[in-house]
């Protein structure tokens, strides 16, 4: 019989332990959580309804989601997957449902769905959660492991530490000879005071295309105007993507929006016809783009030196010319950041190169594994850190299982 100790009762956490005992239920299973509670990041994932993962069932193109991890992520994947993931919740009476984005979610809506799901497996399985357990120290000798929390020594033939983005535990990974690549936020909105979007406040656009200027970063999709700037998936992916270069930049940048995601000459094109067929309307009362709310729409032909009296008959050529080049390039000043509502991500951790990724085990120490968001990984928003931590704890336990 070995024991299986396991540092972070979250999500990755509880999939490992769960793993290992339901594989061989002989070994004794301890869960070190070091707060009162386990499972606070699932509680509040996806607004408190907890998005497990992301219906992209190909291994090949789910790594994409991944700026960190890609490559290291592409065999682990072909064996717990997304589909794996979906099957495991179900057989537990835990229906999940694919949303029209391809965000998967329970179908109750509810994160505690999840929690209790995983608690109670556990507790099927026979694994021991110990609560307010602060590990302050982990002494490696014959490939087993001494573990000093605040309360009590224990001894473990197999550890994982699965404690998420945490100082400490990455300060422990340290004294076990691990190298941990420096840690800077990762998913997070951008600070931009503009007079084109101030109280505009929930206004958002389906798909425009965000660059970074002077770099290659490039994000799509839906933009979120915010009280403090600019949100939505458009910027969170580049924010994920660019996450070490805009920490160079101290996150004070210029930013390129195209809000209609088409060409300059295709809007252009579009404007001269708006203008043959609306004639002696006036340009500012109504956006002539679907896309575009009226609001917005107003603020960026202001700022384009049209006023509400004038009438698409009044414009010139110049003027089409700027309108179109707004449209499709406008440079917005970034500075700062916002944290991504509760969910807090950060690129860095455990070195990728000292992990063995196909039992998600430590190169240097054998028995000694990692997984979830101790690892420097990590991805886009819409479920995909969470299947990281799916697949990380279930292989790493099946790893712990064996004799």
């Amino acid at each position: 019989m070995s024991k299986i100790v396991i540092i972070g009762g979250g999500a990755a956490g509880f999939f490992a332990a769960i793993t290992s005992a339901e594989a061989n239920p002989v070994n004794e299973v301890i869960i070190l959580e070091k707060s009162k509670k386990t499972l606070h990041k699932v509680k509040i994932s996806g607004g408190g309804r907890c998005n497990v993962t992301h219906a992209c069932f190909t291994p090949r193109e789910l790594v994409e989601f991944y700026p960190r991890g890609k490559k290291e992520l592409l065999g682990p994947f072909h064996q717990f997957m997304t589909g794996d993931t979906m099957e495991w919740f179900d057989n537990r009476n835990v229906p999940l449902k694919i949303e029209d984005d391809n965000r998967v979610f329970p179908e109750s809506n509810s994160s505690q769905t999840i929690i209790d799901c995983l608690t109670h497996s556990a507790e099927n399985a026979g694994v021991k959660v110990w609560l307010e357990q602060n590990v302050q120290s982990v002494i490696s000798s014959n490939n087993t492991f001494e573990i000093k929390t605040n309360t009590q020594t224990i001894t473990a033939d197999k550890l994982l530490i699965a404690a998420g983005s945490n100082p400490k535990i990455w300060a422990l990974a340290e004294t076990l000879e691990h190298t941990i690549v420096p840690p800077v936020p990762s998913l997070f909105t951008f600070n931009i005071k503009d007079p084109r979007i101030k109280d505009l406040l929930g206004i958002s656009v389906p798909n425009a295309t965000v660059k970074v200027s002077n770099t290659r970063l490039e994000g799509s999709g839906p933009l979120l105007i915010t009280h403090w700037g600019m949100s939505g998936p458009a910027i969170l992916k580049m924010s994920a993507f660019g996450a070490r270069i805009l920490a160079d930049k101290k996150y004070v940048f210029d930013i390129e929006i195209n809000w209609l995601s088409k060409s300059t000459e295709n809007v252009l094109n579009q404007l001269k016809s708006f203008q043959s067929e609306l004639g002696k309307k006036q340009i500012a009362l109504r956006s002539p783009f679907p896309v575009i709310p009226k609001r917005l729409w107003e603020r960026l032909v202001l700022f384009c030196g049209v006023e509400n009296t004038y009438r698409w008959i009044d414009l010139t050529k110049t003027q089409l010319d700027v309108i179109s080049k707004e449209l499709t390039k406008g440079v917005f000043k970034a500075n700062g950041k916002s944290v991504f509502k509760d969910e807090f991500v950060t690129s860095g951790g455990v070195n990728l190169k000292e992990i063995n990724f196909k039992r998600f085990e430590s190169k240097l120490h054998k028995n000694l594994f990692f997984a979830g968001e101790v690892i420097d990984i990590d991805a886009v928003t819409g479920g995909f850190n969470f299947q990281n931590a799916w697949t990380g704890g279930f292989i790493a336990g099946n790893a712990m299982a064996e004799k």
